[in-house]
């Protein structure tokens, strides 16, 4: 199955999706026994205090007072208090305990959640982003994951404490009167078809629900991102309303699933009390008639009140059960989504690590979104070790795709790229990428200080190998300037910075690297004139003896590589040095008198 398929709402699992839920449990299987000990021991305590009640009743206030059975035997009234008083403490101590250990696992699985599902996107191509969108991801990590806590954290031992009183209660019920028990159990089993039809009603809007949640989150996302552009285009109201539109969506999807949850409530609460109360009423009658004790049919009122109330949490439960179970669904899909990018069942190390010689054979390529067009055909190009090479032409000529080949972002169609005569596909992901690095031209700045941006090209890196990268790039030249200088926070996507002192950082990480292969993608084209000197100075410092491709429409910045690729359409177009290509009359020549005429 493909990743689009797989991560599409209409996609549901067959199972229930809770059940995959346990491998994220297993490892705290001894804290959940701890809580299911508690969970009998609560459950137990509550159901002895009616037997407590009847004897109460019966012996304490001189009913049967000279007869010596029952739970409490010959007990006074004050011990009959007293036994009462602790049978509440023990209630008390076994809930709070129950509580806080559920509360610690569902706190503990959905952080492991978070982080598998996190983990698991990470590792996913740009493929996987082409059919959905970062804000979908966000809402599924933090809306969905935040139901599955209340579900394993609250909820599902609320509902096994409610099953249990529910049990309990109705077995206590049939041995205080099996008659009157008889009666109930016959009259709430007409009512169960109903129930279980609306239930299912519930599941499907809860899915449906998180679906319009995350169509929102992702929208706001998207949006968020491009403030400024909104904002020039004076787009702000435009996009209030598309926000608008997909929260009321959210809102009234959410309303009907309430409607129906509450529909579901209201049902099962009036038919357990209905019956009961009906029952009651035969019961009392039955005591007018003297064929119960006034303390049979106490115990049978609270256990009735057990079996009510069990049932009414319930139903509660059951429809946090049902949002979990679609939540689940979402997360899980993240979970089971199969990277494109597949890595070597048995990878090989790179022959001579120290440098890389590059062959494309005969490369093909369609991205899978556009399978009818090829964005590189037929490619057959073979790149030195130690060579510089630029790839210049048009805007869509394949340029970025081949960097994307490289990293193995995607796979090729057809062909082969080796690095050293090895084809890519038998490395390991990160033994291929170790050896590359990359300029941007949209340079990414996190939010941490300037010495860690730096530092994200090699993590193990000390300060002075982080300051002497940085010198290289002319970065040292404006982080000086800075208020607390290498440790000055840089603001989410270094919003406290020019653009060309971001493509200065993102240079300076790609020296850090220092890795064999360097890919700059237009890596000066946001520096201005004397900067892009200073820039384009240690730029040729780290291309000293590295395999080196440059993507470059300003052709001034290319005069001294090796050789230039001209690239028209996903084809090779044309092979030579500048000096050569400037002296044909093909698509270099005319890209360049175009520039330098105009400059």
């Amino acid at each position: 199955m493909s990743i689009s398929k797989s991560i599409q709402p209409g996609s549901t699992r067959r199972l229930s999706a809770l059940k995959d839920l346990w491998p994220f449990m297993r490892p705290y299987r001894g804290r959940i026994v701890l809580a299911f000990v508690l969970l009998c021991l609560g459950s137990t305590t509550i159901l002895v205090v009616p037997l407590a009640f009847r004897d109460l009743i019966d012996f304490g206030f001189g009913q049967r007072q000279n007869v010596r059975v029952g739970l409490l035997g010959s007990l006074s009234m004050n011990g009959h208090f007293a036994v009462l008083f602790g049978l509440a403490s023990l209630w008390a101590l076994a809930v709070a305990a129950r509580y806080y250990t559920v509360s610690w696992i569902g706190e503990r699985v959905t952080a492991d959640l978070r982080s598998a599902v996190y983990g698991r996107v990470l590792v996913q191509s740009p493929q996987f982003f082409e059919t959905l969108q970062t804000g979908e991801v966000l809402s599924r990590l933090t809306g969905d994951t935040t139901l599955i806590q209340t579900v394993v954290g609250s909820s599902i031992s609320m509902g096994l404490r409610s099953l249990f009183q529910f049990a309990g209660g109705m077995i206590m019920l049939a041995v205080t009167s099996f008659y009157l028990f008889s009666l109930n159990l016959g009259l709430m089993a007409l009512l169960m078809l109903p129930i279980f039809a609306i239930g299912r009603q519930v599941k499907k809007l809860s899915r449906e629900s998180q679906d319009k949640i995350a169509d929102a989150s992702a929208l706001a996302g998207e949006i968020l991102n491009a403030v400024p552009t909104v904002q020039a285009y004076t787009q702000e109201q435009r996009e209030s309303d598309r926000f608008a539109g997909r929260a009321e969506a959210s809102f009234m999807t959410a309303i009907r699933r309430s409607r129906v949850r509450a529909a579901l409530t209201a049902l099962i609460i009036m038919a357990v009390m209905g019956s009961i109360i009906f029952v009651l009423w035969i019961g009392a009658n039955q005591v007018h008639a003297g064929s119960m004790t006034g303390g049979q049919l106490a115990s049978f009122v609270l256990y009735a009140v057990l079996v009510a109330g069990g049932a009414g949490t319930m139903a509660e439960v059951w429809g946090d059960v049902m949002r979990a179970a679609g939540a689940t669904e979402r997360l899980l899909e993240l979970l089971h989504a199969r990277p494109a990018i597949v890595e070597a069942i048995a990878p090989q190390p790179l022959r001579q690590p120290g440098k890389v010689e590059i062959q494309f054979k005969n490369v093909t390529f369609r991205y899978p979104s556009r399978m009818q067009a090829a964005a590189l055909d037929d490619i057959t190009l073979n790149i030195d070790s130690g060579e510089s090479i630029a790839l210049v032409g048009p805007s869509g000529a394949g340029k970025t795709t081949l960097f994307q080949l490289l990293l193995r972002f995607y796979d090729v169609t057809q062909g082969a790229i080796r690095f050293n005569g090895q084809d890519i596909r038998q490395f390991s992901l990160s033994e291929l990428r170790n050896r590359i690095a990359i300029v941007p031209q949209d340079s990414v700045i996190f939010s941490a200080n300037a010495l860690e941006n730096i530092r994200y090209g090699r993590p193990t890196a000390s300060d002075d190998e982080v300051m002497a990268a940085a010198k290289s790039a002319q970065v040292e030249e404006f982080i000086n300037r800075l208020p607390e200088g290498y440790q000055t926070f840089l603001g989410e996507r270094g919003t406290r910075l020019s653009g060309g002192q971001r493509q200065r950082i993102a240079i300076a990480r790609a020296i850090l690297k220092n890795a064999p292969l360097l890919l700059l993608d237009e890596a000066t084209s946001a520096l201005d004139a004397e900067s892009e000197i200073l820039v384009q100075e240690g730029l040729n410092a780290a291309m000293q003896g590295r395999t080196t491709l440059i993507i470059a429409h300003r052709l001034a910045t290319v005069k001294k590589v090796s050789r230039i690729i001209v690239l028209n359409q996903g084809r090779i177009v044309e092979i030579g040095t500048p000096e050569d290509l400037r002296k044909q009359s093909g698509l270099y020549a005319r890209l360049a008198s175009l520039q330098f005429d105009v400059q």
